[in-house]
């Protein structure tokens, strides 16, 4: 249904933003003035200690100072509970006493339509529920047993049984006034083209309700108690009120749970979704055994910007990532993303929870590999280098999947990240054809860069320098964004500085060269540089692969976290902030000693305001670090449920 913009803001002008907003958020008793209708709070989408979050009754909106989330009353709560457009304006409507229109006749006869289809589905989950329960359920229970399903799980989910019967749920559906074609449209019956009698679709299954956004039951998934039987999992057919294309299996118990804490986790499996919930992880859902869509996509990024899609590590979880990926491509865009968690040893989150409780799936959850990442290794892998027509022909395949990404901010900040890349990638192999590794032209490898003399007072601003320049590599965009002003800053360790300008120059002639060019062109200590910084993929004597990046995370911890990329822009800024205040503190502390008794009072002025500016802006610096750390300790309590305090984001 469509709403004009009359009735929108009759119902805007009845609910003041503030009395939507309030339910969700602490109004700040301090900076809020309610008789101007103006209120402060905590963002409710983002971890913070200090009120950012800004309501104006007068403009109608939300805004954000911190994360930038604005909107009206509609919203919020699209944003707030993962409500959509129609179902939010219904919400708000109903409270503040606006009727909406009436439908057209068209949208009345398809409403009644779903509305007797949703009756006959509803009076098949209670008759599937009661014969779960019922002597001839045993089979189905102890299944649940054995697959470690408690009474209270099976109550909520509504778990059923379908009896091991022709016509069972037929006859009954018959008894309770659906008509036969109703249970047929719904899914429940099957009505065979040869004009024989219809016969219940789900026969001997532990059924098992799917849900839309609503919480109402709109299909099954049948699981046969049959050791021979196929299918093993059997959904309901497409329906006007089930796609599989388009729902997710318990969002609607996920959603407020994903935006509280930040992300969805995405499971292969329903039933593996419902153990992963069991074990008292509640933002967890599941596509409903088809390919992963566009849709599919679309919701996810409602509830989570980040969602983590957990597979099985075996070949075949393997190609679902790389099939998930070609889709996700397309419709990337900036702050939005994916994440891959690969579960070791052919286990699935189930085995995982029944053995290790909820702590050992969060801690595979935890090491979940970005987009990137995943989408690099799939193309690298078993690529031949020897040539440079292969190396050409690899880079031109990157290339082409960069293209298919719509958004120019992020196609840009992949075609830079994959670049360097490429380069190291080059440099690896042929260090390697050449057997020792080493210099092109000297024959011997380059040092690490070693750190700097530690300032008395301050943190080890060598390890900033290379925190900095390890996200420079993770987030190019951010470097981009920041490049000229970490040019005006001297990096104190020469390697890194050099490091830094090398990084600058690929940035900045970015366009009309070939990653060939770049890579003759670099000096060999960039790459040694880069994999200090940043830390190349590793296999461990067990056989075990570390990642990419795995120095900075080492140096970063709060990474492994999947923090939302303005929680790192904020890192970013506030390093670049301690160093430009170490060059502020060195500029003073050499103008002081040039200072004598006929120095002109007003540089003398001058010199006292910039130290003035110093001891403010570091005051402000430290403020910031702590409401940081304050937000890494909610966000690591967010994917573990550990509360333990986090330690320094750097030292």
């Amino acid at each position: 249904m469509r709403f004009d913009n009359s009735l929108l803001d009759q119902i805007r002008s009845r609910l003041p933003i503030s009395q939507v907003v309030g339910r969700r958020v602490t109004w700040d008793k301090r900076k809020s003035q309610p008789a101007r209708g103006d209120y402060w709070a905590c963002c409710p989408f983002h971890q913070e200690k200090s009120p950012s979050f800004h309501c104006d009754d007068r403009r109608g909106i939300y805004h954000c100072f911190g994360c930038g989330a604005t909107g009206d009353q509609f919203k919020f709560l699209t944003e707030a509970e993962g409500l959509n457009f129609p179902e939010a304006v219904e919400r708000l409507a109903e409270e503040a006493g606006v009727a909406l229109p009436k439908p057209d006749p068209r949208d009345r006869e398809r409403e009644a339509i779903r509305v007797d289809l949703a009756g006959a589905v509803e009076i098949a989950a209670k008759f599937f529920e009661q014969k779960l329960r019922s002597p001839e359920g045993k089979p189905a229970r102890e299944y649940m047993v054995r697959r470690g399903i408690v009474d209270k799980t099976a109550i909520e989910f509504r778990f059923g049984y379908a009896p091991d019967e022709r016509d069972a749920l037929k006859r009954h559906l018959v008894q309770s006034g659906v008509p036969e074609a109703v249970a047929v449209t719904a899914g429940l019956l099957i009505k065979p083209e040869d004009g024989r009698a219809s016969y219940d679709r789900f026969r001997g299954r532990l059924m098992i309700p799917i849900h839309d956004e609503r919480g109402r039951v709109v299909a099954f998934g049948g699981r046969t108690l049959d050791p021979d039987g196929q299918p093993k999992y059997l959904n309901s057919p497409e329906t006007p009120l089930f796609h599989k294309g388009t729902m997710l299996f318990n969002v609607h118990r996920a959603r407020e749970a994903a935006h509280k804490s930040g992300t969805m986790i995405v499971t292969e499996g329903y039933m593996d979704a419902i153990s992963v919930y069991q074990a008292g992880i509640r933002n967890v859902t599941a596509a409903l055994g088809t390919a992963f869509t566009e849709d599919h996509i679309a919701r996810l990024w409602r509830f989570a910007a980040e969602p983590v899609i957990c597979f099985d590590g075996d070949k075949a979880g393997i190609s679902a990532a790389h099939r998930a990926i070609d889709r996700i491509l397309p419709v990337l865009k900036s702050g939005y993303s994916f994440n891959f968690c690969f579960l070791p040893d052919g286990q699935d989150p189930d085995d995982l929870v029944r053995k290790g409780g909820a702590d050992a799936f969060l801690g595979e959850v935890a090491k979940a590999r970005p987009l990137s990442e995943v989408l690099w290794e799939r193309e690298v892998a078993g690529a031949r280098l020897d040539t440079p027509e292969r190396k050409a022909a690899l880079e031109a395949r990157i290339e082409e999947l960069v293209r298919l990404i719509k958004d120019e901010r992020v196609a840009r900040r992949y075609r830079l990240a994959l670049r360097v890349n490429l380069s190291e990638l080059f440099w690896s192999h042929d260090r390697k054809a050449r057997g020792a590794g080493g210099d092109r032209q000297a024959g011997k490898a380059q040092p690490a860069a070693p750190s700097a003399p530690r300032h008395p007072d301050e943190p080890d601003l060598a390890t900033i320098e290379r925190v900095l320049l390890g996200l420079s590599v993770e987030y190019p965009d951010l470097f981009e964004a920041n490049m000229d002003r970490l040019a005006r800053l001297d990096f104190h360790v020469q390697a890194l500085e050099d490091f830094k300008r090398a990084l600058y120059s690929i940035a900045a002639d970015f366009d009309g060269h070939s990653v060939q060019d770049f890579y003759e062109g670099l000096d060999n200590r960039f790459y040694f540089v880069l994999n200090e910084v940043h830390g190349d993929e590793i296999r461990r004597e067990d056989g075990v692969s570390i990642g990419r990046g795995h120095k900075l995370r080492e140096r970063l911890p709060i990474l492994r976290f999947h923090p939302a990329e303005s929680f790192v822009e904020t890192c970013f800024e506030l390093l670049i902030e301690r160093l430009s205040l170490r060059a502020l503190a060195e500029d003073i502390e050499r103008d002081m000693k040039n200072v004598t008794a006929e120095t002109e009072e007003n540089v003398a002025v001058y010199i006292f305001e910039l130290s003035r500016d110093l001891g403010r802006r570091r005051e402000e610096l430290l403020r910031r670090e702590q409401e940081l750390a304050e937000e890494a300790k909610a966000i690591r309590a967010a994917t573990t449920g550990a509360a333990s305090a986090q330690p320094a984001l750097w030292k």
